[in-house]
């Protein structure tokens, strides 16, 4: 063999190892050291919304909600949160609604005096122009005095007793951030309930091994002191704020029994767009938080290499691997191993083409699955063109 194809042969290797490691053997090894690792589970009170001794040693609790053209689940998501099994006393609530130019503020305003919503101290705060979130929530963060925050989104709503059990984790002074599980009421395919239910997974092993790698916007909490304003262009602000608080040397916890549903359906035709976006932000989010690729954070570097590192650079593996076995087609199993990725790659493009056969579940998941590389890679370089470009 000649160094040309011994050259190739190791790229080969290297690009498959990483990304069969990604996808199934980083998985796998979380799940291990899960079973071999035993966390202290943190005790919860029972309190059954009745007014408790150890209430007045509970933190206080603001809840942000920003808002922007949702009138269809404003009156839900308040009601949801007057639900909430809280001290009244320790929770006040902040509707921020940012430039609506649809009904939100005043079906907010409305809602609020409703008789479930009468011992929750409310604030809807109406802003005339839209300036985005990030805008507002370093806006309000300004004011915020309570010693948790929660950020939550219009469309997600929360189980009742969710601020009690993430409270509680907060008992312990190393933990900075609590984070929930994210669940889909009515999921757009059977690919993206698959995806979620693997991320939920992933998200509560790591968690386990070393701490929660980014929030969810549907529904996280913070202590408050320890919020640094974000810049300006943050693409993905649920997983670079927390993420700064890790950075300090805080653990962001996992609680599977704080669950956030969201209640809005995806549709397939806005699916691809929002995960460019968020894969232009995955690319921002690495360069901001390099740091955590650094081996003093031990097990958090490995945890974010192995998940958002690897992540980004899936593509253009999953292209170093397709051009090497190109290449070196005059060995058998190679050619094989060609044939067998133009296969993979074909069945996606045929459910593109044709969509009944997503309902088909292995070809759904590899669609959904090979869909969001497609994202990730066209995302990501975007957003570097476009950062170069300034």
């Amino acid at each position: 063999m000649s160094t040309y194809h011994a050259l190739l042969v190791t790229v080969f290797m290297v690009a498959s190892f990483l990304i069969v490691y990604h996808h199934v053997g980083y998985p796998l090894l979380l799940k291990l050291i899960a079973k071999r690792t035993t966390k202290q589970k943190t005790m919860v009170t029972v309190r059954h919304f009745q007014d408790t001794a150890l209430d007045t040693k509970r933190p206080s609790i603001t809840i942000i909600v920003p808002a922007f053209n949702e009138e269809e689940w404003i009156a839900d998501k308040i009601r949801n949160i007057a639900s909430l099994d809280y001290p009244n006393k320790k929770l006040s609530v902040k509707i921020i609604c940012d430039g609506c130019s649809d009904n939100t503020a005043n079906i907010a305003i409305a809602t609020i005096q409703e008789a479930i919503c009468a011992d929750t101290l409310f604030e809807i705060v109406e802003h005339k122009q839209n300036r985005g979130k990030v805008a507002i929530i370093n806006e309000a963060m300004e004011s915020i005095q309570s010693d948790l925050t929660v950020l939550s989104d219009v469309t997600s709503l929360v189980s009742i007793d969710a601020l009690l059990i993430a409270e509680s984790h907060f008992e312990n002074e190393q933990v900075g951030v609590v984070n929930g599980t994210y669940s889909l009421f009515d999921s757009g395919s059977e690919g993206e309930e698959k995806y979620w239910q693997y991320q939920s997974s992933i998200k509560s092993a790591e968690a386990n091994l070393a701490t929660s790698i980014g929030s969810h916007g549907a529904f996280y909490v913070f202590r408050s002191h320890l919020f640094q304003p974000l810049a300006s262009n943050s693409i993905n602000d649920d997983f670079i704020l927390p993420m700064r608080i890790v950075e300090k040397g805080y653990l962001a916890d996992y609680d599977t029994n704080v669950i956030a549903t969201e209640m809005q359906p995806t549709q397939l035709s806005d699916d691809f767009s929002r995960r460019l976006r968020i894969s232009a932000g995955n690319m921002q989010q690495a360069i901001t938080l390099i740091g955590l690729f650094h081996p003093k954070f031990k097990t958090i570097a490995f945890a974010f290499f192995s998940g958002k590192g690897l992540r980004l650079l899936m593509p253009y593996l999953m292209f170093a691997t397709l051009v090497s076995s190109a290449l070196l087609q005059q060995y058998v199993i190679f050619q094989i191993a060609f044939y067998l990725q133009l296969a993979i790659y074909a069945s996606s493009l045929v459910c593109w083409i044709c969509p009944p056969l997503l309902s088909f579940k292995p070809l759904g998941l590899i669609h959904y699955i090979l869909l969001g590389h497609t994202a990730n890679l066209i995302g990501g370089l975007r957003y570097l063109v476009i950062k170069n470009s300034h």
